[in-house]
């Protein structure tokens, strides 16, 4: 998937003014922003995970992922997310 703000070279980032973080209180991960927070499941808060972490490409983020999970085509999913998160401003490109 190659036709969206994300390409194989992008590197996400997140917004200024937003911070993950593990929420013990919601026992799941989060992100935190000014106005709220935003509850993440286990597949956005593994995805936001790597780009809180590191500066890495669309490309290196899949591998990761990849690799976490055995192989799993999830090339399309990854993108899907990272237009959403981008449509919510949670994330912007570098």
């Amino acid at each position: 998937m190659s036709d969206g703000i994300f390409k194989p070279d992008s590197i996400p980032m997140l917004a200024l003014g937003y911070r993950f973080q593990w929420e013990p209180a919601q026992d799941c991960h989060v992100l935190l922003y000014p106005e709220g927070m935003v509850k993440l499941n286990g597949p956005a808060a593994e995805i936001l995970k790597r780009i809180n972490d590191k500066q890495q490409t669309v490309a290196e983020l899949i591998a990761e992922l990849k690799v976490a999970f055995n192989g799993a085509d999830l090339d399309d999913d990854v993108y899907q997310f990272l237009e959403e998160a981008y449509g919510n401003d949670w994330i912007r490109k570098q």
